[in-house]
């Protein structure tokens, strides 16, 4: 592990004067950055602690919540307000790691998780443009299985490892963000950037920007969703494919639905092809598969994963069926 110093920001603007560095990041529950660190892929000088700011889960005056980048995972997914309003993001926390980890993870933490790609954690002797630009993908050719299908690129086919962040794009967060310049907002699904030329970075954000919160709107549609994760194993294994989706129905009818995939792309992958082939319709697990053949027309799988387009599509249709029917508690 690289040496590195150690502060401490009791506010905002304190921790933006601190982590202005190239080298400076931001250490939440440190269940990524430092195990990065520990294997050598990230090599920050200074670790600014970042905890001390606001963990709050508050109302909006417009109805929504407010998130408080510091809050762990496990207080947002047991809030009485997420849980009834938002249950999507609520399941799509607790499919995602060990309640240990949900304990210490934080909210902004989990936003800058990086992608847990074999190659791109091993620094002996795989080529990877993500962890060092500029040396190659071993990954398109090597073992891909939980690799990209959407949105990739010939410099990188890693996906995205969160689950909480598929929710919150199908849920139309807001992200709060101060930096240098102040403070700014932008939309959850502009956060995360696929990988394009420059794999290495992963969001739109410059050094020392400082995510603060994570605002969720009022949302109606919400309160009637659910994530589903597919995955090798029953526990703590990273997504084959997830699901987060809401619907609203006006009786047989499809009124309103959002959706959003995990596992198929370098970022939360939002179901702009198949949402409006859903809205209006008839609910019917043809109308389901027809809005994932939508979705998926642009796929390109990689050599071990090309069963990915169908498993979304099954999975898309068991979900909407079970939401459409009220069945899902």
């Amino acid at each position: 592990m690289t040496p590195f110093t150690y502060l401490r920001a009791d506010t905002v603007n304190d921790a933006v004067r601190l982590g202005a560095g190239e080298t400076a990041a931001f250490l939440g529950g440190g269940t990524n950055i430092v195990d990065l660190m520990r294997e050598t892929v990230a090599r920050h000088e200074t670790l600014v602690d970042v905890t001390r700011l606001s963990a709050a889960v508050t109302e909006t005056a417009e109805g929504g919540l407010l998130i408080g980048a510091a809050a762990t995972n496990t207080a947002v997914a047991e809030h009485h307000g997420v849980r009834t309003r938002y249950p999507m993001l609520s399941r799509a926390i607790l499919a995602g790691a060990s309640a240990q980890i949900r304990n210490m993870a934080t909210v902004g933490g989990n936003l800058l998780q990086r992608t847990r790609c074999t190659y791109f954690y091993d620094t002996d002797g795989s080529h990877c443009n993500k962890r060092a630009p500029g040396t190659g993908c071993d990954a398109r050719e090597g073992f891909n299985r939980i690799h990209a299908i959407l949105g990739a690129s010939d410099a990188c086919v890693a996906t995205h490892p969160s689950d909480m962040c598929v929710a919150l794009t199908a849920l139309d967060a807001v992200v709060h963000v101060e930096g240098r310049d102040g403070a700014r907002t932008l939309p959850f699904g502009e956060l995360h950037r696929l990988p394009g030329d420059r794999p290495d970075l992963d969001t739109v954000l410059a050094a020392g920007d400082l995510i603060t919160a994570i605002e969720l709107p009022p949302l109606g549609v919400a309160a009637r969703s659910t994530y589903r994760k597919v995955r090798d194993r029953a526990s703590y294994a990273f997504a084959l494919i997830s699901v987060a989706a809401a619907i609203e129905m006006d009786g047989d009818r499809i009124a309103d639905v959002r959706i959003a995939f995990g596992g198929v792309a370098h970022k939360p992958w939002r179901a702009t092809k198949a949402e409006p082939a859903l809205r209006g319709e008839l609910a019917s697990e043809a109308v389901f598969r027809a809005a994932a053949a939508a979705e998926f027309a642009d796929a390109r799988p990689l050599r071990d994963n090309a069963f990915k387009p169908e498993l979304a599509t099954r999975t898309l249709a068991a979900v909407l069926a079970e939401l459409a029917k009220g069945d899902v508690a």
